[in-house]
């Protein structure tokens, strides 16, 4: 049952044909089962996730079904507030925090009738791509334990291409939610900036933080999206567009530059695949802005007051990237919020020409974690890399997918990034739904 989509696996548990307490329960037996070796839980809800399968069972019994996701277990990543279930960012700082309430996202969840199984193990404080700082161990690629399962969002990632889970929530500051997926084989939206709260959300940088679905097919994104915003705009049942009059737009400067040989292969023949469909594909130039002053500055300002007086609770290093921001003056960050402010301005601007952006997710794939853990030296360079073509969209504060468009001659998935315009989360999905269509089509000729 663990590879039915949400989709099918709701329809199943809303007609009676598969109890919410059967689901939740051979979650948790993958859990317990993988969980050893890939590390993506920190921590496991099990006896309230039968508590909540058997309420919803009854719920749905009674004829009193709330939607697709009534039933359906998940996680949250875990820098997201569970009241009565702690919250720790992967950190020591927070290793015994417990909230009191909420994220305004898992309240959400909840009034969909959605399954909590538990907290996904993340990079700490988020602040980092491949998950492997963090007090509570470091995550693996449930492709390949070897290799890194990208981050912030890996446990996220591990946990829901594994099957431990249906979906999750994870965070996007710099690609935390689109790079991990692209490395573990799966989908995940960071949608535009604001569409969905982070508030109760322990925070990275304010002005770049996104929190998103992780799922294992477009169509499941668009039901958790529909379930964790407060739009009227139903991106479920927007899904199944022709999207032959869209115009792709390809930026091939900056982003398609430096590529792995099997990236480069797997990303072309994607944008043949839009061909196919009938859309237009044009090259398009963009401005990239790879400063960095807006996040150090945020990050530092978030910890400082713990790292005056606990500084020994950090790992090392994720205390050498946040006093980074320590020497950013005022003046400094006022000028980079009015200069993001005018990039977001300018952005817009290029959709008037094109519909969305393709690019590759990351421009390599997943590195081996023993390469990066023998020289720490490597680590901050290899994330860097992985997340140079998902940053800048946080930047543009627009929507953005990443869905698996194929594998290296080594096995490891490689992740398209699909970007649409502000709030064109709609249009996002749509491109995204056609070129899984279109990609499973040609897989199964």
């Amino acid at each position: 049952m663990s590879l039915r989509s949400i989709a099918e696996m709701s329809e199943l548990i809303q007609k009676g044909r598969v109890s919410p307490v059967e689901v939740t329960r051979e979650c948790l037996e993958t859990i317990e089962r993988l969980n050893p070796t890939l590390n993506a839980f920190i921590t496991v809800t099990a006896e309230s996730a039968l508590a909540e399968a058997t309420k919803a069972e009854k719920e749905i019994q009674a004829g009193r079904w709330r939607g697709p996701l009534h039933g359906i277990p998940i996680g949250l990543k875990d820098l997201i507030d569970t009241a009565g279930v702690r919250t720790t960012a992967a950190s020591a700082v927070h290793k015994d925090r417990i909230p009191t309430t909420d994220a305004d996202v898992a309240t959400k969840l909840r009034a969909a009738g959605a399954i909590f199984v538990g907290k996904h193990n993340l990079h700490e404080f988020a602040y980092g791509g491949s998950s492997l700082i963090s007090h509570f161990g470091l995550v693996r690629n449930p492709v390949n334990p070897d290799f890194v399962a990208g981050g912030s969002s890996g446990g996220s990632t591990a946990a829901v291409a594994s099957g431990m889970c249906y979906a999750a929530i994870g965070t996007d500051t710099a690609g935390s939610i689109r790079e991990p997926a692209a490395l573990c084989g799966i989908v995940g939206l960071k949608p535009t900036f604001d569409l969905v709260s982070t508030s109760g959300i322990i925070p990275l940088s304010q002005s770049l933080d996104h929190a998103g679905p992780i799922t294992r097919c477009v169509e499941d994104v668009a039901i958790l999206l529909d379930s964790i915003t407060d739009t009227k705009a139903n991106h479920r049942d927007s899904l199944r567009r022709d999207i032959s009059e869209f115009v792709i737009g390809v930026p091939r400067k900056f982003f398609f530059e430096d590529l792995d040989a099997d990236v480069a292969r797997s990303v072309e023949q994607a944008i043949e695949d839009f061909r196919r469909i009938g859309a237009t594909v044009r090259d398009i130039e963009l401005p990239v802005s790879t400063d960095r002053t807006l996040q150090s500055y945020e990050s530092y300002a978030y910890h400082r007051a713990t790292v005056a007086s606990a500084a020994e609770l950090y790992q090392p290093e994720t205390l050498r990237r946040i006093k980074s921001g320590e020497r950013v003056t005022e003046v400094q960050y006022q000028t980079a919020l009015r200069e993001l402010q005018q990039t977001r301005a300018e952005i817009a601007e290029k959709f008037r020409e094109i519909d969305v952006l393709v690019t590759p997710t990351t421009p390599v794939p997943s590195p081996r974690i023993s390469d990066l853990i023998s020289d720490q030296a490597l680590l901050r360079p290899a994330e860097l890399l992985l997340l140079r073509n998902t940053r800048p969209v946080n930047v543009w504060g627009l929507p953005a997918i990443s869905v698996p468009c194929g594998f290296t001659s080594a096995g490891l998935p490689i992740g398209l990034q699909i970007i649409g315009p502000h709030v064109g989360d709609v249009k996002v999905l749509q491109a995204a739904y056609a070129y899984e269509q279109q990609a499973a089509k040609i897989k199964s000729v």
